[in-house]
């Protein structure tokens, strides 16, 4: 029986073990954070082309047990106008929009049905050295343990070691962007089933949604013209007080669901790999944001990585290591490199309008292009990538 090292327990490590799991593989999933955390990285969109990979993994169901769906985004003005209302999915298919859900109950989901199929996953093992033999690969982690396998799967983010391994001269692009968020409660709005609101502040662009228990889910994103330094991070209570500054001018009820944030504030400068040259070598292959890190913007950096996880699974099924990776990133480069564009495109629309004259040029132009974009179909592209799978005579299509 073959043997995946698989390093990463978030999104795409434990679903590619999965499905090499259900193909007759051992699969590990190794871990460098040594518990789960049901709150980590707050909240995030899943696309319907991420839910078709869910529905495959069978497991889909139980994410939609505690999650919010976002068939539809509207978007609103820093003094309250409602500049238009886009698919959160593809154009005219409000039965194919996204769904928010916390990103730790995703893991949870995924990770549950990773274990069920027969994958070990190990917490608390930092890699920090990859051996690429002949005959097998050997992880090293930071706490002196070694595992060996037949291969060695990246899944593990944006700081990736497996990157660093295949493509050390690789430096991460700062967007411009610093994303924070948390959750409020006891603010008295109504839920807002089928919705998501964005706001474009003066200072600041703002998200919300309000679940049916009235916790809110929110979000925001600040311009910076560098990332923070180590020794002024940007969270807790001094992050709050600011976000409470920027936003204190906007429309309602942006100034009161800050008022009422609780729980975790966390913040995060965001970046983006427009290009990766090396995806793969030897024994050793990277996946998901490791390879082609997107800023949340598209909400597809979870359904990118679930394709890939049917994809490279499904080529490994059948043939060698080094014809697996060739295969899989023949598939999925393209398309990934054009939707780490694509965001980057949205995020420049994020970016706040200098003075005054900026924001009324941009709010005055805007529902010309939002009111296109309601039936545009230009995009469905990204919504309607159906991901290989064969295995039992399934299809992640299905």
């Amino acid at each position: 029986m073959p043997k995946a090292l698989v390093v990463g327990g978030g999104v795409a490590g434990p679903a590619v073990a999965q499905l090499l799991a259900r193909s007759g593989w051992e699969a590990v999933v190794l871990e460098a954070r040594p518990a789960p955390d049901p709150y980590e990285g707050l909240f995030l969109n899943v696309a319907v082309n991420g839910q078709r990979v869910l529905g495959t993994l069978g497991v889909l169901d139980r994410l939609l047990v505690d999650a919010h769906r976002a068939s539809r985004m509207v978007m609103t003005s820093g003094r309250g106008t409602q500049l238009g209302v886009v698919p959160n999915g593809p154009a005219g298919r409000p039965s194919e929009g996204g769904v928010v859900v916390r990103r730790g109950w995703l893991h949870q989901v995924i990770r549950e049905g990773a274990e069920q199929a027969g994958v070990t996953i190990r917490h608390g093992r930092r890699l920090i050295r990859v051996d690429d033999r002949a005959n097998a690969v050997v992880a090293g982690f930071e706490d002196g343990s070694i595992e060996e396998g037949d291969v060695l799967i990246g899944a593990d983010g944006i700081g990736s070691v497996v990157r660093q391994h295949l493509a050390p001269q690789v430096v991460p692009e700062f967007t411009g962007l610093l994303g924070t968020g948390g959750f409020a409660h006891g603010t008295g709005l109504a839920p807002t089933p089928g919705f998501q609101f964005f706001v474009f502040g003066t200072r600041s662009f703002f998200g919300y949604l309000v679940r049916d228990d009235g916790t809110v889910y929110w979000f925001a994103n600040l311009t910076a013209d560098r990332p923070p330094t180590p020794d002024a991070p940007l969270a807790g209570d001094v992050l709050l007080a600011r976000l409470r500054d920027l936003h204190e001018d906007d429309p309602s009820p942006v100034p009161q669901i800050l008022a009422h944030a609780d729980g975790p504030v966390g913040g995060y400068p965001i970046f983006r790999l427009p290009t990766v040259p090396t995806w793969w070598r030897g024994r050793v292959v990277a996946l998901g944001d490791a390879v082609h890190a997107t800023s949340p913007s598209a909400g597809q950096g979870a359904s990118l990585a679930l394709e890939d996880a049917v994809v490279l699974a499904h080529h490994l099924r059948t043939e060698s290591p080094e014809a697996a990776f060739a295969a899989y990133e023949a598939a999925r480069r393209d398309r990934a490199e054009r939707i780490v564009a694509y965001a980057a495109a949205i995020d420049r629309q994020k970016r706040v309008a200098k003075g005054r004259l900026g924001a009324a040029i941009r709010d005055a132009m805007l529902p010309m292009f939002l009111r296109k974009a309601a039936g545009d179909t230009r995009h469905d592209w990204v919504y309607d990538y159906h991901a290989p799978w064969t295995a039992s005579g399934e299809d992640a299509s299905a």
